[in-house]
């Protein structure tokens, strides 16, 4: 088998085969196939797109590329849910203690920023003392106890599609249906869930702008999850402006806390819901979708799910006392306001460019080496819909550096105000289930 022969047969939009396909991967692994005959193979991908079969046998020959996680001796059906990313994006916080009360065993892997996307093993290590890092057996142990860990991703998990990713981003591939779906799927197959919950932004802060975009993404995520013996499901949220209030790691944890309480925002907190049900569903605790979520608003309501969270901390060496007392989490010296210059109606948001200045704070990485300052970020005081008058407060800079005329510039540039009230805002777009 030659690997020229299958560019051309994928260049004239013929379906490659297993067999073909796990040649083409292992090969590229081992580096038998050299980047220049793969970076063809991904642009042809690129224009004639694969089929669901072909999606599927993409996905498993690259979680056999490396380690394969054992969750076999963690009791129950577990559930991973996974964001394709945004701003303000807490919902792991809320939802695996939230889940867990219910009796959903929580096995987690997260990964840490990037850019304007915040990280989960970022914000957890807002809290002192959390250890990211667990011996395999410890972290079953947890999840058999408490029904909850997570931790850092860790081990040689799906290798080919960390050369590949690297691939397509220097040649103008990486926004390609197929290769994002397998990419995205190979890694929660990989980590050993028996179910998939896959949150799927669209708008200014998403990865895909549009929601048609989102839609065949979730689509094909969907069938690659089925077609790989995982029952999965995608709800498609919107990303137009940033989800609840806060943005910045230790900011994000506090008003995970609030949330738990009962005092989130309302977006996030209906995000957390929606995802949860069917976390829940998919787990087999309980008997619908509705069933699902009235136990969820239960655990929230009668205290089950912020103690959950306070277990969880400690139970990965944290101090929990800032569940009681969140000023306790990192605080930024400064706290400057940043008003509105004209009355109106916020009409629009860029989210993503509220990433950005938060991440210019310190709150991101601009690089994978870069160090990131817990305390920092951005909390909003008012978002699309919300009426203002000419000086009132629309967000409040936390920061580490009195001088944030840049941050503040680029925060009061991503607000779009009119005189007429903006059509009410949509949350959940779509729920793909096949």
């Amino acid at each position: 088998m030659r690997m020229v022969d299958l560019i051309a047969k994928k260049r004239d939009d013929k379906a490659l085969s297993k067999r073909e396909i796990d040649f083409m991967i292992k090969g590229y692994t081992d580096g038998d196939i050299p980047d220049y005959q793969m970076s063809a193979m991904a642009m042809a991908i690129y224009f004639q797109d694969m089929t669901t079969e072909e999606c599927v046998h993409l996905t498993k020959a690259m979680v056999a590329s490396g380690d394969q996680i054992d969750l076999s001796d963690i009791e129950g059906v577990k559930v991973d849910k996974h964001s394709t990313g945004g701003v303000g994006d807490t919902t792991t916080l809320i939802l695996a203690p939230l889940v867990a009360t219910i009796g959903v065993p929580v096995a987690k892997m997260s990964g840490r920023g990037l850019g304007h996307t915040g990280g989960t093993i970022d914000k957890l290590e807002a809290i002192d003392g959390f250890q990211v890092e667990l011996a395999s057996d410890t972290f079953n142990k947890l999840v058999n106890q408490n029904k909850i860990a997570v931790v850092g991703q860790s081990g040689n998990l799906t290798p080919a599609d960390k050369k590949l990713y690297a691939l397509r981003d220097v040649t103008a591939t990486v926004n390609s249906i197929p290769l994002i779906a397998s990419s995205i799927m190979s890694k929660k197959i990989a980590s050993g869930a028996d179910a998939i919950v896959l949150d799927v932004k669209t708008g200014s802060g998403a990865f895909m702008k549009d929601l048609a975009g989102a839609k065949e993404l979730a689509q094909a995520m969907v069938a690659i999850g089925d077609g790989a013996g995982r029952e999965t499901i995608a709800v498609i949220s919107d990303m137009s402006q940033p989800l609840g209030f806060a943005i910045g790691n230790a900011l994000e944890v506090k008003e995970a806390i609030d949330t738990l309480n009962g005092r989130g925002p309302e977006d996030l907190t209906e995000l957390c819901l929606t995802l949860g049900s069917h976390m829940v569903y998919l787990a087999k605790q309980a008997s619908s979708i509705e069933e699902a979520r009235q136990k969820l608003e239960s655990a929230i309501e009668n205290g089950q799910a912020i103690e959950k969270f306070k277990a969880f901390i400690a139970s990965q060496g944290g101090d929990d006392s800032v569940v009681a007392d969140p000023d306790r989490l990192p605080q930024a010296a400064y706290q400057i306001d940043v008003v509105a210059r004209q009355g109106g109606y916020i009409s629009a948001m860029v989210a993503d460019e509220l990433g950005i200045a938060a991440s210019m704070l310190g709150a991101g990485r601009m690089t994978k080496a870069s160090e990131i300052d817990l305390a920092v970020g951005i909390v909003l005081k008012k978002k699309v819909g919300d009426r203002v008058e000419s000086g009132d407060t629309i967000a409040v800079i936390h920061s580490n550096q009195q001088d944030v005329s840049e941050v503040k510039n680029k925060v009061e540039q991503a607000y779009t105000f009119s005189a007429e009230k903006p059509s009410p805002y949509q949350l959940i777009y779509d729920i793909i289930t096949e």
